[in-house]
C-alpha cells in the first residue's frame, strides 16, 4: 500500500464501556474537531449520552470503504451489539453492556486486519463488565494480545515526561517476585527498545530498569532478584549493544527519566511504574500496547462511573492517544527512524 494511504487511513476508535464516560469522551473530541476518524461503537448510546449532557451529535452510519464526512461523527456497529436505552443506566455496567463493549473491540481488531483503518484507540472499559459479557481476560491489553494471536506483548504508559513499561502487569503483589525471571526481563527490555525506535523514532534508544526491592537491594540485604535476575538480563541487552542501565533503585530512577536521562524505564510491577507514570501525567497520559501487529493506544484512566453522564468528563488522555497512535502511525509507514 503506498506510503500515502497507510498513513491517511482512519483512527478506529472503540466506544468502551457504554455507561462510562467513553461515550462523553467521543462526543467531546469530535466536538473540538477529529476529521479522521471512525467510533466503533453505538449510535443509540452516542445520542442517549449527547442529550443527556447537552453536547452536538451530528451521527452518520459508516461501512467500510465509505469517505467520512466533514462535521459528522462517523460510527460503526456491529449488527449484534446494538444496545435499547431501556437497558442502559449511568455507572450501572451489567452482561449486556460488557458484551457491547467486548464486540466493539473484537469488531476493531477485525477491520484493522482487513486493513481498514490505521490504529485503534480505545476508551475505558472494565475487567468486571467484560467478564460479565463472556470475555473472561483480565483487561484490555490480554484481550488484544489473543485477537492479534501475539505471545509477546507489553504495556507502556507514554507522556511527555515519561515512558514505562511494566514486566508484570495486572497481577496481585505477592506473585510478583516469582514472575520476574530473567528471561521476562529480557523480553521486556527487547520489546520496549523496539517500540521505542519503531513507534518513537528514536534511533538510539537510553533505557533504564528498574530493581525490584528497596534500594536495589542494598547489595543483597533486602532481596536478590537484582543480582541473580535482572542484573543478567541487562547484561544480556548491553552485550547486544543497546544502551541500558540497571537494575537502577526505584526511589531515583523516575527523577533521573523524567529529567530526559532515559526514554523509558523498565519496571517490575504495575504500581511501581504507574504512580510516578499518572503523578506526572494523570491527565494525559497514554497507554500504548507494544509487540502487537496493530497500533493500539488508550486512555490511561478508567471508566469514571460516579461522573459518567453528567457532562464533567476530562477529555485529554483521549486526545492525547489519538494524537500518538497518528505519530505512531506515521512512523511505522515510513519504516525507519527519524
Amino acid at each position: 500500500m503506498p506510503l500515502s494511504q497507510q498513513v491517511n487511513r482512519p483512527l478506529l476508535i472503540s466506544m468502551g464501556c457504554p455507561v462510562g464516560i467513553g461515550p462523553e469522551l467521543i462526543l467531546r473530541l469530535f466536538g473540538a474537531g477529529l476529521p479522521d476518524a471512525v467510533v466503533v461503537g453505538d449510535p443509540e448510546v452516542l445520542s442517549w449520552c449527547a442529550a443527556e449532557i447537552g453536547l452536538p451529535a451530528p451521527l452518520v452510519a459508516w461501512q467500510p470503504g465509505e469517505s467520512l464526512r466533514p462535521g459528522a461523527i462517523a460510527v460503526h456497529t456491529p449488527d449484534d451489539a446494538r444496545l435499547c436505552r431501556a437497558d442502559l443506566q449511568w455507572g450501572r455496567p451489567t452482561a449486556k453492556t460488557g458484551r457491547a463493549m467486548g464486540r466493539y473491540i473484537e469488531e476493531s481488531v477485525a477491520l484493522l486486519q482487513k486493513g481498514i483503518g490505521g490504529a485503534l484507540v480505545t476508551c475505558p472499559i472494565t475487567k468486571t463488565a467484560l467478564n460479565l459479557g463472556g470475555y473472561h481476560f483480565p483487561g484490555h491489553t490480554e484481550m488484544l494480545a489473543h485477537l492479534c494471536d501475539t505471545e509477546q506483548y507489553a504495556m507502556m504508559m507514554a507522556g511527555a515526561r515519561l515512558r514505562v513499561t511494566l514486566v508484570t502487569i495486572h497481577t496481585a503483589l505477592a506473585a510478583v517476585p516469582g514472575l520476574v525471571t530473567r528471561a521476562a526481563v529480557a523480553e521486556m527490555i527487547d520489546l520496549t527498545w523496539q517500540a521505542l525506535v519503531d513507534d518513537f523514532a528514536i534511533a538510539e534508544p537510553r533505557l533504564a530498569v528498574a530493581g525490584l526491592n528497596p534500594h536495589g537491594g542494598e547489595a543483597g540485604m533486602f532481596g536478590d532478584e537484582e543480582e541473580k535476575v535482572i542484573a543478567p538480563a541487562v547484561a544480556m541487552a548491553r552485550a547486544a549493544g543497546r544502551h541500558v542501565q540497571g537494575p537502577l533503585p526505584p526511589d531515583t530512577v523516575f527523577f533521573k527519566a523524567s529529567q530526559g536521562h532515559f526514554d523509558a524505564v523498565v519496571c517490575m510491577y504495575h504500581d511501581q511504574g504507574l504512580i510516578p507514570f499518572k503523578l506526572l501525567h494523570f491527565s494525559d497520559g497514554v497507554n500504548v500496547t507494544l509487540g502487537l501487529p496493530i497500533i493500539r493506544t488508550s486512555v490511561d484512566h478508567g471508566t469514571a462511573y460516579d461522573i459518567a453522564g453528567q457532562g464533567v468528563a476530562d477529555v485529554a488522555s483521549l486526545a492525547a492517544a489519538c494524537d500518538m497512535a497518528r505519530q505512531i502511525r506515521a512512523h511505522r509507514s515510513r519504516g525507519r527512524v527519524l
